[in-house]
């Protein structure tokens, strides 16, 4: 029993680290940026809105599953800006988080639905990684429009580089497709605003 209490501990130490990992989106009207586990909990809470209000059959124990997990090998192998210039950072992502997640696999051994849940996710076969992949493309652009575009203008990104770099991504589920594309059409009405460089 002893044994189990060490293992949550150890856990919930994990989870603190992982509230540690910044990403690299200014947090709405705040100047300080968002954290890994503020990010995966919009995540799992944007899924269950879109599956409930437009009535998809996927398994939201799963795609929970999915949104909780698929940010977690970043507590050893940090966060990859998705505008990164710098190749010797994007070049090394895979590996990186290949190595985490055997990391957290040697520490939590007996948590085998979670080491499944990163691997599945990974590979994108069902319905559900792929639906959470790709709105995992499409939450920050939320999180920066309510922003007033402000990461945008810091970093100097574009429409023309969300539309290019996530629409091959988020193409993989249907649902999130559409939604991607008439909030784009909503950043081209309001272009002028989001993404003027200040």
């Amino acid at each position: 029993m002893a044994q189990n209490l060490d293992q949550l501990l150890k856990f919930t130490e994990l989870l603190h680290t992982f509230r540690t990992i910044e990403r690299h989106i200014l947090q709405h009207t705040k100047d300080n940026r968002e954290n890994d586990v503020e990010h995966s909990y919009t995540l799992a809470m944007l899924s269950w809105h879109i599956i409930s209000t437009y009535k998809l059959d996927l398994n939201l124990d799963k795609v929970f599953q999915y949104a909780l997990a698929h940010d977690l090998v970043e507590v050893y192998a940090g966060d990859t800006y998705f505008y990164e210039k710098d190749s010797s950072v994007t070049d090394t992502k895979e590996k990186r988080e290949l190595d985490a997640a055997a990391q957290i696999q040697k520490e939590f051994p007996e948590f085998e639905e979670l080491h499944q849940a990163i691997k599945n996710y990974e590979k994108r076969e069902d319905a559900e990684s792929k639906f959470v992949y790709a709105l995992d493309k499409v939450e920050p652009v939320l999180t920066i429009y309510l922003d007033k575009g402000r990461t945008w203008h810091k970093d100097e990104v574009t429409l023309e580089m969300i539309t290019s770099m996530k629409s091959p991504k988020v193409a993989v589920d249907k649902t999130i497709e559409s939604i991607f594309n008439e909030l784009v059409e909503k950043l081209q009405a309001e272009h002028e605003t989001l993404f003027k460089i200040k």
